[in-house]
């Protein structure tokens, strides 16, 4: 079992300060240890049967301080690592490389829904930055020589944007985070989130079913959310569907528990499904890739 996505982060230091405001108030609300690490990371998921999981750059520091995503990811065989690079800077696609050539760094993530100025500090469905940098070419090729996966967060109505990335870059390996922010009124077939079936039609595209606990307005095992994860499955079939926790983003909502059972009690959802959901998709599209 691989959970996509999780986070966790080391103590602030004089090189590595906590400057998030915002991420601070939000991390003061988790019901876990304020410095949360890989080893706690790695304890809660022996607790609940999880193998390997992808640490997903958590900008409690500087958004580019990637420095304890990549230690967690070099230092322990069942971690991965996504780092966060401003594909603006001058030296954006030389510290792609550098970050690819870390054992078990895969790629990296972009915060499409948030303001470029305020990036990882709130979020605005409105800006449109993302469509800019699909002219950062240097940038992109270093994706393309390294095998970088393209993790992106955007909201439903941006997918226009996502969409011309895609198009320009098609053979990279995207994974799409948390619904883009659809939640249960959030039309499914119609609307903004309905691009998602135009994303589909590219085998180098999957989305993940992940950040459950904070999309849905219902406890668990929050089936108001469950027509979402039911379409994504029918719509990009189960190879390329995948689970991740969002813990211990999620743990004021949830513990790791529920963000890790929440899925066997999707009807419609087979065994074989959810196998694929909760691992074998996730090491076929971007570990086998």
């Amino acid at each position: 079992m691989v959970d996509s996505h999780t986070h966790a982060w080391a103590a602030p230091s004089e090189d590595h300060p906590w400057v998030n405001g915002p991420l601070l108030d939000v991390v003061d609300e988790f019901d876990v240890h304020t410095v949360y690490t890989a080893e706690r990371l790695l304890d809660d998921m022996d607790r609940n049967g999880v193998d390997e999981a992808v640490i997903v750059g958590y900008p409690i520091c500087d958004w580019r301080d990637n420095r304890y995503t990549v230690e967690a990811a070099r230092e322990h065989d069942r971690l991965y690592g996504i780092v966060m690079v401003d594909q603006f800077a001058d030296d954006a696609a030389d510290r792609l490389r550098e970050y690819m050539a870390v054992d078990g760094v895969l790629g990296f993530r972009l915060g499409a829904a948030c303001p470029y100025d305020e990036m990882w500090k709130r979020f605005d469905p409105n800006v449109d930055w993302l469509r800019r940098a699909i002219g950062e070419a240097e940038f992109w090729e270093a994706a393309r020589e390294t095998d970088a996966t393209v993790q992106i967060l955007c909201d439903h109505s941006q997918l226009d944007q996502a969409l011309e990335l895609v198009e320009r870059y098609p053979d990279l390996t995207y994974l799409f985070d948390h619904f883009s922010h659809a939640g249960p009124q959030t039309p499914i077939e119609d609307g903004t989130f309905a691009r998602y079936a135009e994303l589909a039609e590219y085998d180098s595209v999957a989305v993940k079913v992940s950040e459950i606990p904070h999309m849905s307005e219902e406890a668990f095992p929050y089936a108001d959310m469950h027509d979402h994860v039911r379409w994504f499955v029918d719509t990009f079939g189960r190879e390329r569907v995948v689970w991740g926790s969002d813990y211990p983003n999620v743990s004021d909502a949830a513990g790791y528990g529920d963000a890790r059972h929440w899925l066997d009690r999707v009807e419609g959802i087979s065994e074989t499904d959810r196998e694929w959901i909760t691992g074998r998709a996730f090491r076929e599209h971007v570990l086998s890739g």
